[in-house]
């Protein structure tokens, strides 16, 4: 029994062992994976295709040395919609509405573009601390400002994913409850109720595929302004 609609974002055991690290790893296999024959099936020739142009839009604006990352953000990419959509299966978990988990995943890849802009172009990446023509009175205050939201910006990458999932999930819960309140009580509304929670449902879709293309999006940018 839930006692709180936030029970249903815990991460679950069972015999002592974690189910987030098995739902990390499950949907790996549920992935299409190239085979030997002359001609590919429509699963993967579709799978190539949407993966060519994410990252052809993705890497337009993106010099050759940043189209060394296309592996992994094109990877992470079809990694977090997997994520983002699992939860959405009955009897399942949403690993991406761990706070925990979106920032395991922001931290490092932020930091790596730091480290590529510190390493290639100190200079530059130094610069962006400070804007261009900014009095000689502001120039501590704007220095202190733009370092704060540097930092901030892994915490805004996690925080925005686990925001917005859980917040779908919330209003699914909330509207499947109201549907099996009124089923006795309101047929007709219980099947309304019910269409909205459809509709609901394939807006879910919608924002968990969008979530997963904002974040490697901002990653992209971050990445666009060190190389």
């Amino acid at each position: 029994m839930i006692l709180s609609l936030f029970d249903q974002f815990m991460s679950p055991w069972h015999m002592g062992v974690p189910l987030l690290a098995i739902s990390l790893v499950l949907p790996w296999i549920l992935f299409p994976t190239p085979t030997l024959r002359w001609l590919n099936n429509r699963m993967l020739t579709f799978q190539s295709w949407f993966i060519a142009r994410f990252t052809h839009q993705t890497f337009l604006p993106l010099n050759i040395d940043g189209h060394k990352w296309a592996l992994l953000l094109a990877s992470l990419m079809v990694f977090l919609i997997t994520l983002n959509m699992l939860g959405l299966l009955p009897y399942t978990f949403t690993p991406t509405t761990q706070l925990s988990l979106n920032l395991g995943l922001a931290v490092p890849l932020w930091l790596a573009t730091v480290v590529i802009g510190m390493r290639n172009q100190p200079t530059a990446a130094l610069g962006h601390l400070l804007p261009e023509g900014t009095p000689t009175p502001l120039i501590p205050v704007l220095i202190i400002i733009e370092t704060i939201s540097l930092f901030i910006r892994p915490v805004a990458l996690g925080v925005r994913l686990t925001a917005n999932l859980t917040a779908g999930h919330l209003l699914i819960q909330l509207v499947s409850s109201a549907v099996f309140v009124l089923l006795p009580m309101m047929p007709t509304v219980a099947m309304l109720t019910a269409i909205l929670l459809l509709m609901l449902t394939l807006l879910e879709v919608a924002v968990a595929m969008i979530q997963a293309y904002v974040f490697v999006l901002l990653l992209s940018l971050y990445l666009q302004e060190n190389v």
